[in-house]
């Protein structure tokens, strides 16, 4: 336990400020819900964001990017610089919920929780600005999470991590319920590779299969091969998941085609076990190919990098959460195969990324993410900004 959280009242006083800008914080993310936008093109979140922030004591506003905003708290000479991230980017799917602020957007919708992200921290923000601390803390608004390899690679080349002591992430979480906290040592999240196999057959008549090279039929046979690749040549110890889904092929029901094309993702915790999936699709698509007497080429698209949380930083954290919101809203769960680009930050700065439960079937929020009813427990979102303010002003005093 963290002893002084116990004895000065920190936790009641964030408690009590959070519940004080609750209701602003709700109206920040339904705003957010009501106006997506998608990656590379937040530029009226951007903005919605610097409004909010504008006003607040002692922050000065940085652009690094045309879509993300940074801010700084400064506090004295020295001290560590502890930085906040989230995301503002929303998905191309059209959203089926009916709540009052829907997504006014045809073909978007926040379906991943990143307008709660930015709403927590803005609220955060208005917190800290009022906190006596020495140090920097520095509030990362970030384009582009939804889109490989990232808008977090942006930042880090623009500089925006360069000194920063400790970076901490919290993401909106259905498969939690609302009130819990999961926090987890090294690998959290997956890293994923978008691939795409072309197939060059020759195509003819449907009448006469015979007399073509047949890309669909050597298609289906990769698509097969390649599940028997995860389940037949990988331990059962390590973490993959490769998923074909696309299959684009010819224009008319009685035209065999000449090429078709598959898509897909590969997900894996561990890189050498990345790099031998990735040999092992080749090898059998190129076999396969030529057993049947078509070509076949393997492209392999580099995307977001296995989330793996620096140990103690995490352990840091974790005191902190149970300090502040209490031993039962901790716990902790298996790696999850989904991706974030978080990792890229993970690579420059140790630091720490954490689940807030927002699962609550009585107001609809137990949609998986990416689902088109996706939606979150609004009451988490004041959790959430107890938690961002406390593990900044924590890590400032005492360090990681």
């Amino acid at each position: 336990m963290v002893d002084r959280e116990t004895t000065d009242g920190k936790p009641e006083r964030l408690h009590d400020a959070a519940r004080a800008i609750a209701p602003r914080v709700v109206a920040w993310r339904r705003h957010l819900h009501a106006n997506p936008e998608l990656s590379f093109h937040e530029h009226a979140s951007a903005e919605f964001v610097r409004e909010q922030l504008r006003d607040l004591p002692g922050v000065e506003l940085l652009e690094p990017c045309r879509t993300s905003v940074v801010a700084r708290i400064r506090r004295g000479t020295g001290g560590p610089v502890i930085a906040l991230r989230a995301d503002l980017d929303a998905l191309p799917i059209q959203e089926e919920g009916t709540a009052p602020y829907r997504s006014r957007v045809d073909g978007a919708m926040h379906a991943c929780g990143h307008d709660g992200h930015t709403a927590m921290l803005l609220g955060a923000a208005e917190i800290l600005a009022g906190e006596p601390f020495v140090g920097e803390i520095r509030l990362l608004f970030q384009h582009a999470e939804e889109t490989p390899p990232g808008g977090a690679r942006d930042l880090i080349a623009a500089g925006l991590l360069d000194g920063v002591t400790v970076a901490v992430g919290c993401h909106l979480w259905t498969q939690l319920p609302t009130g819990r906290v999961a926090i987890v040592p090294g690998r959290m999240m997956a890293g994923n590779d978008e691939f795409t196999i072309t197939v060059r057959g020759s195509g003819g008549h449907a009448a006469a299969p015979h007399e073509t090279v047949d890309p669909i039929a050597i298609g289906a046979e990769i698509t097969t091969a390649i599940n028997h690749l995860v389940a037949r040549r990988t331990s059962a110890h390590d973490s993959l998941v490769v998923s074909v889904t696309r299959f684009h092929a010819g224009s008319a029901t009685n035209v065999i085609p000449a090429e078709a094309e598959l898509s897909g993702t590969i997900r894996y915790l561990d890189t050498a076990v990345r790099d031998a999936t990735i040999a092992g699709i080749e090898r059998l698509t190129a076999g396969i190919a030529d057993a049947y007497g078509a070509t076949a080429g393997l492209e392999v698209r580099p995307g977001y990098i296995p989330v793996v949380n620096d140990p103690v930083v995490t352990e840091r954290v974790e005191a902190i959460a149970r300090a502040t919101l209490g031993d039962e809203a901790v716990t902790t769960i298996p790696p999850t195969m989904g991706a974030e680009d978080f990792g890229a930050m993970l690579t420059v700065v140790p630091g720490t990324y954490m689940f807030l439960g927002t699962r609550n079937e009585a107001v609809g929020s137990h949609f998986p993410h990416h689902h088109p009813r996706f939606a979150i427990d609004e009451a988490s979102l004041e959790q959430g900004v107890v938690l961002m303010s406390a593990v900044a002003l924590e890590l400032l005093d005492r360090g990681p």
